[in-house]
């Protein structure tokens, strides 16, 4: 038998819970039953836990929910289902389904988030963008091209890797060519300063700020991806976890996320 204790200790030990930020929530969401002693019928991997992710789990046949968000952030007061994670946690409570969130955590581990991205966009010699609190960990990465190219052309290599139609990036500064990049998945216009210290051409993030644009444009290229499209890739690295732990266990990729944002 495979529990959802079992499950969970995969993603545990790629993306310890210690490495998450001091005001963050990875961990157990909801456990209806002691995870260590129920059998995982299955797992639905997800960047957002939502009403129509509760359905796809139990239309799957999966006991077990990982999200990267987490489905309970600061708190409920009340659960009357009056707001979309009240109804989620009402659902799957009834429907006898755990839900487990890996935010930070997986954010910062050593193949964490921003290093998958950093991968898939070429980068070599990656290293953390800031240092967390074990060897090899933290948040974000700067790392280097396999061969410099043009702003232009690594704003489309981007949006290519993102899958994104379109991004913010700012006005001035854009160098004639991109050899070091940095990137961190998620908000991270905080570390803007941190991406210049470190010598790189670009930033690659999302959610920026009009003033942090205002007081960077000149010194960095920042490219804004936006958040659900620099995310979205959690769903693979929770699938190969678990595959990699389990090769004949069921992990099911939700197909009812989507991103609750769109440019026009």
């Amino acid at each position: 038998m495979i529990s959802q204790q079992d499950i969970i200790d995969a993603i545990e030990s790629f993306a310890p819970p210690g490495l998450q930020e001091s005001w963050d929530n990875t961990g157990w969401q909801l456990t209806p039953k002691n995870p260590a002693t129920t059998e995982c019928t299955g797992a639905l991997v997800c960047l957002d836990v939502t009403e129509s992710v509760v359905d796809e789990a139990s239309r799957e046949g999966c006991n077990l929910i990982i999200s990267h968000h987490p489905l309970i952030f600061k708190g409920l007061r009340s659960i009357t289902g009056a707001t979309p994670s009240q109804r989620a946690v009402i659902t799957a409570i009834g429907r006898g389904i755990a839900v487990y969130s890996s935010h930070t955590a997986l954010d910062s581990a050593p193949e964490g988030v921003s290093h998958e991205l950093g991968l898939r966009l070429g980068l070599h010699d990656m290293h953390p963008l800031v240092e967390g609190n074990m060897p090899g960990a933290g948040l974000g990465v700067v790392g280097t091209l396999p061969a410099a190219m043009g702003a232009p052309e690594f704003i489309e290599e981007v949006k290519r890797v993102y899958e994104t139609d379109a991004v913010r990036v700012s006005a001035c500064g854009a160098p004639s060519t991109v050899s070091t990049v940095a990137l961190c998945t998620g908000s991270g216009g905080e570390f803007i300063a941190d991406a210049i210290k470190a010598g790189a051409d670009v930033y690659v993030t999302s959610d920026v700020r009009y003033h942090d644009f205002l007081d960077y444009h000149r010194d960095i290229l920042i490219v804004d991806t936006g958040h659900y499209d620099s995310e979205k890739c959690t769903k693979s690295i929770f699938s190969k976890i678990i595959s990699e732990k389990f090769p004949n266990f069921a992990v099911h990729i939700s197909s009812s996320g989507y991103n609750p944002m769109k440019y026009v």
